[in-house]
């Protein structure tokens, strides 16, 4: 078999596994030892973020060009491309370009503890 039709074979199946491995972390608990939700939620208010995403806990503005942020811990993938778990997410928080190139989400100038409490409250948007 040559490389070319083997690496053509086994592209789709490094892909499915990379996706199962992605939905599997999905479920791993989502635990910020010393992360305050209710300091998130304020910094959500304070840094503006419902500008641009729909946040619950924050009546106006309501964005709508990045996504809802309703049932955010619920949802198995950051932005549609990450894993959502902890570390990543505070890495997104703090600069989303850095993880995904081309992110439409700029760098918010958090500092690791402020995305910390962010994550924190995005982990309360479940969607019960």
């Amino acid at each position: 078999m040559r490389w070319t039709t083997r690496l053509a074979t086994m592209v789709p199946l490094l892909a499915l596994a990379l996706l199962a491995g992605c939905a599997e972390k999905a479920d791993q608990p989502r635990v910020l030892a010393g992360a305050d939700a209710g300091r998130g939620l304020a910094l959500v208010r304070a840094n503006g973020c419902a500008a641009c995403h729909a946040v619950p806990g924050v009546a106006w503005p309501r964005g709508e060009v990045g996504g809802p942020l309703a049932g955010f811990a619920d949802r198995p993938l950051i932005a549609g491309r990450l894993p959502n778990q902890p570390r990543t997410l505070v890495a997104w928080l703090r600069d989303p370009p850095a993880l995904s190139p081309g992110a439409a989400m700029p760098a918010t100038g958090l500092s690791e503890a402020q995305a910390r409490d962010v994550a924190a409250y995005l982990y309360t948007l479940d969607g019960r």
